[in-house]
C-alpha cells in the first residue's frame, strides 16, 4: 500500500489558536452541505451545516436552563446523534463536555457526579434510570434532562448564533475520567488546544483526508471514541459513521454499506472478529478495496492476532497507543506495511518520548525504562487532585504514562507492561505482555491476560486467564506444557483459569488488576 500524503486539514502549528467551535464553523462555511456524522441504525446523515447549526442553538438553550460558562454538563447516553450534538455542542458553548461511563456501575457513577460539581445530566431513554440512581447515590442536587438519542436535540432556533464571548484555546473543554481500576477515577481536564491536538496526530500519523470516513464503534465516554474518530475528522473536514455500539454482525456491513475508508479499534474487538464467521460470509475481498487500514489501540496488540488479522480480512492493522491523559494517540506505526514493526506501538507523532529509569536518567537504546511523553496534546490537570497532577509529571514537565518500554535502534517504542502490573515474582521482574503474546499463539485462545498471584513462596506467582472461542475446550495442560516450552518454567502459569469472560473497561481495555486482586484473595 502506498501511503498517500496529508491534504484537508490544518498543520499543527495553524491549529494551536483554534478551538473546537472555530474548527466547527470553518468547516460548516467552507463545506456546509458535505456530510459530517453517519448513525446507520436510522440510516440518518448530518451535514456540516447541520451540526454547526445545532451547536450554535444549544449555548441560549443551556444559558437558559442555568449552565454557566465553563461549566461540566453531563451525559449519559449511548453513541448516536443527540450524543454527538452534545458532545460537541457543549464544547461549542463554552462549556465543559463529561460522557459519563453506563458500565461503571452505580457506586462510580455516583462518585463521578459529585466528585465533577455537575448539576445537569443529559440521559437518552436508555438510561434515564440509571442516571437517576446514579444521582441518588451521589448525594447531589442534579437536574436529570431526559432526551432522544437517535432523533437528535429538539431546540428552538436562536438568532444569536455568534456570541460575543466564543471560547478561547486555552479554556477548558473535556473532562474524562480514567477507569479507576487502581482506585478512585481521576477527572482528566482537557483544553480545546490539546483536544485539537490530538485530533491532529491522528490525522497526520494516517494521513487522513477529507474524502476519508471513519467507523466509530467504540463509546464517547472514552477518549479514543472522543478523539480519534471525533476530534480527527473534524480537523481534517472528513466524516465518522457512528453506530450506537460495537457488534461483529454488523461490523462489516456497516464498513461496506457507509464507504468507511479506516476505523480504529481495540485488540478485544479484534479477536471478536477473528472469531466471528457468519458475519463476513457476504464480505467480498472488493468490498474492502477502498477500506485504507484498521487502527488499533488502547493496549498492545498481540502479533499473532495482528497477522492473522491482515491475513483474514487483507487490510492493514496499524498498531498505536494512546492514553486519556495525552487526547490519546502518543505513538503510530507508519501506514506503510514495509515500514510497520509488529509487536510495537511505532514512532512518535506530534509529541516527544523518552525512557526513563527508576533513578530518572535517560535510558539507553533496548533498556527498558518508564515512557514519559511531552507535546501540545497533554492535559492540563487532574480535576481536584494538585498531588496527583504533581505526581504525574516530571520535575521538567514530562508526563509519566506509567507504562515500562524501551526504544529500539531506530526509534520504536515497544511496550512491555505497565509499573503496578509487573510481575515481581522471587525478586524478578515479569513483564505479563511476554506471557500474553505466547497464550494467544496457542490454538483457540480467544482472549489471554497474564496476570500476578500472591504466593508464600516467591512473593508472587503467575497465573493466566483465558477465554476460548465459543464452543471449544481448551486443553489446560497442553495450554501449560505449550508456555513451558516458549517461556521457561519459571516464567510460565502455574494456574489457568479459563473464563467465559475477562473484565473490561469502557474501551474493551482487559483490566488485569482486577483479576489480579480476585485470584489472589
Amino acid at each position: 500500500m502506498v501511503s498517500r500524503p496529508a491534504t484537508g486539514f490544518a498543520p499543527l502549528a495553524d491549529l494551536k489558536d483554534q478551538t473546537v467551535r472555530s474548527v466547527l464553523d470553518h468547516g460548516a462555511k467552507q463545506h456546509p452541505d458535505r456530510v459530517f456524522a453517519v448513525f446507520p441504525e436510522t440510516h440518518t446523515k448530518v451535514t456540516w451545516g447541520e451540526q454547526r447549526q445545532t451547536a450554535a442553538r444549544l449555548r441560549p438553550h443551556l444559558t437558559n436552563s442555568g449552565v454557566s460558562d465553563g461549566e461540566a454538563v453531563g451525559m449519559l447516553m449511548a453513541n448516536g446523534r443527540t450524543a454527538l450534538e452534545l458532545f460537541l455542542g457543549c464544547m461549542y458553548s463554552r462549556r465543559v463536555s463529561l460522557m459519563l461511563n453506563a458500565v461503571a456501575g452505580i457506586d462510580s457513577l455516583g462518585y463521578v457526579i459529585r466528585h465533577s460539581g455537575i448539576r445537569h445530566l443529559f440521559a437518552d431513554d436508555g438510561h434515564a434510570d440509571l442516571a437517576s440512581a446514579a444521582v441518588i447515590a451521589s448525594g447531589q442536587q442534579v437536574k436529570v434532562h431526559r432526551v432522544a438519542g437517535d432523533s437528535g436535540l429538539q431546540l428552538p432556533d436562536s438568532q444569536n448564533h455568534q456570541d460575543a464571548d466564543p471560547p478561547r484555546s486555552a479554556d477548558d473543554a473535556l473532562l474524562i475520567y480514567t477507569s479507576g481500576t487502581t482506585g478512585r477515577p481521576k477527572g482528566v481536564i482537557h483544553t480545546h488546544a490539546s483536544l485539537l491536538a490530538g485530533g491532529a496526530n491522528t490525522c497526520s500519523a494516517h494521513h487522513l483526508s477529507n474524502s476519508d470516513r471513519a467507523l466509530c464503534v467504540l463509546p464517547l465516554c472514552h477518549i479514543n471514541g472522543q478523539v480519534v474518530t471525533v476530534m480527527a475528522p473534524l480537523v481534517s473536514g472528513s466524516s465518522v459513521v457512528m453506530p450506537r455500539k460495537f457488534s461483529t454482525q454488523r461490523f462489516w456491513s456497516w464498513v461496506v454499506k457507509e464507504d468507511c475508508t479506516w476505523f480504529s479499534v481495540v485488540p478485544t474487538m479484534i479477536s471478536y472478529l477473528l472469531a466471528t464467521e457468519e458475519a463476513t460470509q457476504q464480505i467480498t475481498e472488493s468490498q474492502l478495496s477502498d477500506v485504507r487500514f484498521g487502527r488499533s489501540a488502547s493496549a498492545p496488540l498481540a502479533p499473532t492476532v495482528h497477522k492473522a488479522f491482515i491475513a483474514r480480512f487483507g487490510i492493514p492493522m496499524v498498531e498505536t497507543m494512546g492514553i486519556t491523559e495525552t487526547a490519546a494517540q502518543i505513538l503510530s506505526n507508519p501506514l506503510d506495511p514495509i515500514q510497520q514493526k509488529i509487536g510495537s506501538p511505532g514512532l512518535p507523532c506530534g509529541n516527544e518520548i523518552r525512557i526513563k529509569d527508576g533513578d530518572g536518567a535517560d535510558c539507553e537504546k533496548e533498556v527498558v525504562g518508564e515512557i514519559e511523553v511531552r507535546g501540545p496534546n497533554l492535559m492540563r490537570t487532574y480535576l481536584n487532585d494538585e498531588q496527583a497532577t504533581r505526581e504525574a509529571f516530571s520535575t521538567d514537565g514530562w508526563y509519566r504514562t506509567g507504562d515500562l518500554g524501551y526504544k529500539d535502534r531506530s526509534g520504536y517504542v515497544f511496550v512491555t507492561g505497565r509499573i503496578k502490573e509487573i510481575i515481581i515474582k522471587g525478586g524478578e521482574n515479569i513483564s505479563p505482555r511476554e506471557i500474553d503474546d505466547v497464550l494467544y499463539r496457542f490454538p483457540g485462545i480467544l482472549e489471554a491476560a497474564a496476570i500476578a498471584v500472591s504466593d508464600p513462596e516467591y512473593g508472587e506467582d503467575i497465573a493466566a486467564c483465558v477465554v476460548p472461542h465459543p464452543g471449544q475446550q481448551l486443553d489446560e495442560n497442553a495450554l501449560r506444557d505449550f508456555c513451558i516450552k516458549a517461556l521457561g518454567q519459571f516464567k510460565s502459569p502455574r494456574n489457568i483459569y479459563v473464563l467465559e469472560e475477562l473484565p473490561k473497561g469502557p474501551s474493551g481495555k482487559i483490566q488485569r488488576l482486577k483479576l489480579s486482586g480476585e485470584y489472589s484473595s
